[in-house]
């Protein structure tokens, strides 16, 4: 394991701190950044998001899809909780805190678009992560290759439409023409790269050529993700500032969400007596939330200084060190599942 994946949460803290600091130091610098936008789309941060999703692409065995009929439980959980289970949670908790607990706390509006936040990260299941929080569970691969393949063909056709019903429930017009465009950038448009990358290294290395393509990317794909962590706390470095309470309130539902997806596909894993090399990377898979792909469509959508992309941005905030303490806790019980296959 590499230094980064080792101190993956120490890392992301430190940008953290860096773009909350700068944002607040340099705002004119921000304001630029936030300036250079196409339809809605901003396109450093596009930018950023496919240096750091590309690489993950490439590792997506699409061929791997033959395999899924010989195991297919630990799929099935997959994409129970994703897309059956999950979305509809993060929403009706988002309701919940914010149009109950909190409505005394939060404007109106803001607390919309709170909830609006939390929706998209509910309908954005975990794709570039996977692989760490896989390989820190020492999870099957090939297997984690199936389950991320299958997620984002699902993605590519049910993200849309389930972000723009739960969106529409929450009173909130949804702009079809953007929520489509960033699908299509953020998922479909990589997935392709991906793909056609691969099949072209693989003629040309018989295979091995795509491992060593990805380990001289990897550098790259670091360096996308943590300056995404940056800009993203950057854009928002004056309201996380000004109203700390604010990051607070978000964070509360967050984290029984996250907590209570896993304890939900856990319980499961364990019920259906999967192996732990199976069980701990679908949970995980389960758990956790594309949120780049999140953070995108909030802008888009509404805004880089928007509530929802500020609940995006909070999910980057609780996700790392949540799933982190998330991996711990699988590898401590590993004794409780068959061996592994």
């Amino acid at each position: 394991m590499g230094i980064f994946e080792r101190y993956l949460s120490l890392w992301v803290g430190l940008c953290i701190f860096a773009g909350v600091g700068l944002g607040n130091l340099v705002p004119q610098l921000f304001e630029l950044v936030a300036s250079v936008e196409y339809a809605h789309v901003n396109l450093i941060v596009a930018l950023f998001i496919w240096i750091m999703i590309y690489p993950m692409m490439v590792q997506i065995d699409f061929s791997s899809l033959r395999d899924v009929g010989k195991r297919p439980r630990g799929l099935v959980l997959t994409l129970v909780v994703n897309w059956l289970i999950k979305p509809f949670t993060m929403a009706a908790l988002g309701w919940l805190f914010f149009k109950v607990l909190f409505v005394d706390l939060v404007d109106p509006e803001s607390a919309t678009e709170y909830i609006a936040g939390m929706i998209l990260l509910g309908v954005a299941p975990c794709t570039a992560m996977v692989f760490v929080w896989s390989q820190l569970t020492r999870g099957d691969p090939n297997y984690t290759l199936v389950q991320v393949s299958v997620n984002d063909i699902i993605m590519v056709f049910a993200f849309a439409p389930l972000a723009a019903l739960l969106l529409g429930v929450s009173d909130i017009v949804v702009p079809w023409e953007t929520l489509l465009l960033s699908v299509l950038l953020y998922v479909v448009l990589p997935l392709v790269a991906g793909a056609l990358t691969r099949q072209w290294l693989a003629q040309r290395g018989q295979g091995l050529a795509v491992d060593v393509f990805v380990q001289k990317l990897k550098p790259w794909s670091v360096i996308g993700l943590l300056a995404t962590v940056v800009l993203l706390f950057g854009f928002q470095a004056e309201k996380i500032i000004g109203q700390p309470q604010t990051i607070v309130l978000i964070a509360i539902p967050l984290l029984i969400q996250t907590y209570g997806i896993f304890a939900i596909a856990y319980s499961a894993a364990k019920a259906i007596k999967l192996p732990h090399n199976i069980a701990a990377p679908a949970c995980m898979i389960s758990t956790s939330n594309f949120f780049e792909l999140a953070v995108a469509v909030a802008i888009s959508l509404f805004g880089l200084q928007s509530g929802a992309a500020l609940a995006t941005v909070v999910g980057v905030l609780v996700e790392v060190p949540v799933m982190l303490s998330l991996v711990a806790f699988a590898n401590r019980t590993r004794h409780w599942f068959p061996k592994e296959q």
